[in-house]
């Protein structure tokens, strides 16, 4: 009983009278931004300004095909598997540019290297179809 009566005598009481000091708060003058006045250019001002992204190289994108495996198929791949595609070979191919297709094309060869042939550019993101 008297190893009950000393843990009581060491832990530490919660006392109202003893609270820990809150930090201090620091007077903070904000005030709203101000921007300048923006004046829209009229047509044709802005064709300029494109050419400095002419330069920029721009990742487009291939997208040959798909297939759909189970988890169980895919870890008996091995080298010299094959993986048969959904798409039919005269399929056209999707071009992309950031996951946006912009045109479908055909496989191609040139030298020794693949390429595509742009048969068709797709109306921009939103555009409407023509009818």
């Amino acid at each position: 009983m008297a190893e009950t009566e000393t843990e009581q005598e060491t832990a530490p009481q919660a006392d109202a009278g003893t609270r820990t000091p809150e930090p201090e708060m620091q007077n903070i003058l904000a005030k709203l931004a101000e921007f300048a006045q923006l004046i829209p250019k009229p047509a044709g001002q802005g064709a300029a300004s494109l050419d400095t992204f002419r330069d920029v190289p721009i990742t487009i994108t291939a997208k040959l095909g798909h297939a759909v495996l189970p988890i169980g198929d895919i870890l008996k791949l091995g080298q010299g598997a094959v993986v048969e595609l959904q798409e039919a070979v005269n399929q056209p191919i999707e071009l992309t540019v950031r996951g946006v297709p912009f045109a479908v094309g055909e496989i191609v060869v040139v030298e020794d290297r693949f390429a595509v042939r742009i048969k068709a550019l797709l109306p921009p993101r939103g555009a409407k179809a023509d009818s």
